[in-house]
């Protein structure tokens, strides 16, 4: 806010300097300037134009079936749009919320909100007035409206009481292919608020859950979807495709995963014949990683420690053991040239057949 008009403002420069300030914070937040000569009645209706711009709260009905409640929601919800669209219209939130369903805390868990709203219910009288309306001057009379207030039964009270006992949120319409929850929010040990968070706009905001439009009652299921006990749950829903990072992957970011993994070759094996299929299956594992990552020098320096075991091995040591770390110590060696057919990343190194195969070894 300035305190002075727009024309001073365009004199001085300083108007440029306010604008290039709202673009650096993405175009979010205006510039309020008094209208006429600077005078307290102008600085007064500057003030007002910002409390009704920022501050004023927003109303609406909450209503969930037959039952409903006047409340204000604050902050205000800002319009959204949608960069998708081709022409993107702002979204307003409707004046009616209406409660569309409950579900358990943990089913939604801690979804991502476009913004989060503190609603408070509103007591009116008979009238159709807030109660307190123009008895600001009487003390007295403002006490006894808030008493008769906190003894009128409301819905909103009843909804906050229910959802903090329950362990629930309320899913609430607030338009068309847009919805939100209702939840308590503790800020102390004795003190909750009833808070709203928006979800994105669009029919599936939440993956887990599905499209919104076919959550339905429990009653409605052939059997519950909870069990007999409620010990488990149908959420979150299984996607159709599998997703690029729900695979088994081999991942090295930190040396310590790289480390494990060759550890685990090793320990293998030390264990060999016994261990046949577990090591075969861990090298692989690495082989495909490193020809993948272009890590050669990796095949080649786990090779040499192949080879360092089998001259390491003791004299009890099982015979197949030396041929199988033998061989794949070989195989490894040719994978690391990166030219040969053994370097194909589909290729795998299956176990070497000797006379002691059959006997306490486990096959591929």
């Amino acid at each position: 806010m300035c305190m002075a008009n727009l024309e001073e403002l365009q004199s001085s420069d300083s108007l440029d300097c306010l604008e290039r300030l709202i673009d650096l914070n993405n175009g979010e937040g205006q510039i309020f300037t008094i209208d006429g000569p600077l005078c307290l009645k102008n600085v007064q209706s500057m003030f007002g134009k910002l409390i009704d711009v920022a501050y004023t709260p927003f109303h609406a009905v909450l209503k969930c079936g037959h039952l409903s409640s006047d409340v204000q929601v604050f902050p205000r919800p800002e319009p959204v749009i949608i960069d998708e669209e081709i022409d993107p219209l702002p979204k307003h939130i409707n004046t009616e919320l209406e409660v569309v369903g409950f579900i358990d805390i943990a089913d939604i868990s801690s979804p991502p909100v476009l913004s989060r709203h503190l609603v408070l219910p509103i007591a009116l009288n008979k009238e159709g007035d807030d109660f307190g309306a123009g008895l600001t001057d009487d003390i007295e009379d403002e006490n006894s409206a808030s008493q008769i207030a906190g003894k009128s039964p409301n819905f909103c009270v009843l909804l906050h009481g229910s959802l903090k006992v329950e362990g629930m949120v309320a899913l609430v319409q607030l338009g068309p292919d847009w919805h939100g929850m209702l939840y308590s929010q503790a800020d102390s040990k004795k003190k909750s608020n009833l808070m709203m968070s928006l979800f994105e706009p669009g029919i599936e905001p939440l993956p887990w859950l599905g499209k919104t439009a076919q959550l339905g009652p429990i009653s409605d299921a052939k059997e519950n979807p909870y069990g007999e006990e409620d010990n488990k749950s149908p959420f979150p829903l299984q996607p159709k495709t599998k997703r690029s990072y729900a695979q088994n992957v081999t991942v090295w970011i930190k040396p310590s995963g790289l480390q494990t993994d060759v550890q685990k070759i090793l320990r293998n094996a030390r264990k060999l014949p016994e261990k046949t299929q577990t090591f075969y299956k861990e090298l692989n594992r690495l082989r495909k990683a490193a020809l993948a990552f272009g890590f050669l020098d990796l095949l080649k320096g786990v090779s040499d420690m192949l080879e360092r075991e089998c001259t390491l091995l003791p004299e009890t040591a099982h015979p197949d053991a030396a041929f199988q770390l033998s061989h794949a110590a070989a195989q490894l060696k040719l994978a690391s040239t990166g030219s040969s057919e053994h370097a194909a990343y589909d290729h795998n190194i299956v176990p070497l057949q000797t006379d002691f195969s059959g006997r306490g070894s486990d096959r591929m």
